[in-house]
């Protein structure tokens, strides 16, 4: 009762097919790929600015924020 079934996703499928027609779905789904692609590639750009201005803050000796990552052991005296 509560999960629908393969029958039920294939004719909520027909029935929007039907409604917006398969020419204005093919278009929402190249601008939906569009979309994710050019926020992959903004990301991307992203990091590399930040490791550029990360070098650039190491090479004249600005103090870098940020959180270490390195576990430190403990010594058993």
């Amino acid at each position: 009762m509560g999960s629908f079934s393969i029958w039920h996703w294939l004719i909520v499928l027909v029935i929007v097919m039907l409604v917006f027609g398969t020419k204005k779905l093919r278009n929402v789904g190249q601008d939906l790929g569009g979309a994710v692609k050019g926020f992959k590639e903004g990301m991307k750009e992203a990091d590399a600015s930040a490791d550029a201005s990360d070098k650039q803050k190491i090479a004249t000796g600005q103090t870098i924020e940020g959180e270490a990552r390195e576990k430190v052991e403990k010594s058993s005296s």
